[in-house]
């Protein structure tokens, strides 16, 4: 598993869908965005016309633990902070469904690449529900970091490797 974090257009995306091309297709996208307007409307489109024909799409704003546990073969979600943002909005507990979906995570047959937005590196929101948002994608950011394999934060569409990287200073990474 590798968790893709990086700012907006840090070219976060376009990597990650490098990182699943790179097995054997045909490849799944979870997307979780929701089109409430049509600049949305315009990002979506963007992001699938990007994408060959090899890749299937699902919509999963809600049921994305769900979908991971349903899935064969390489996988990528796209994007976690926007399903946060759907949960929050449905009024449902982030975590508990962050569990469920570390869980689901934890089973995935195939490899599995997940993509979210960093937003905690800004100032400090100066209302409620912004600070609240920002705190749980921290929470599910780290839950998932936790238990992947790889983390890469992408900055100007660079990657850079997070993790793994050594803990003891002067050994190999």
């Amino acid at each position: 598993m590798t968790l893709v974090l990086g700012g907006a257009r840090s070219g976060k995306s376009a990597y990650a869908e490098g990182l699943i091309e790179s097995c054997p297709g045909p490849w799944l996208y979870l997307a979780t965005a929701q089109a409430f307007d049509d600049e949305m409307v315009a990002r979506i489109a963007q992001h699938r016309a990007r994408r060959s024909g090899l890749w299937r799409t699902r919509d999963v704003p809600l049921a994305l633990p769900e979908a991971v546990a349903a899935s064969e073969g390489p996988v990528l979600i796209d994007c976690l902070t926007l399903w946060l943002t759907n949960l929050i909005l449905a009024e449902a507990d982030p975590a508990e469904a962050a569990e469920r979906l570390s869980a689901a995570c934890d089973r995935a047959p195939g490899p599995l690449v997940l993509v979210g937005n960093e937003v905690g590196l800004g100032i400090v929101p100066d209302n409620a529900l912004a600070r609240r948002f920002r705190d749980e994608a921290g929470r599910l950011h780290q839950r998932l970091a936790a238990r992947a394999d790889r983390v890469v934060l992408t900055v100007a569409g660079l990657p850079l490797v997070v993790k793994p990287q050594s803990l003891t200073p002067g050994a190999p990474a």
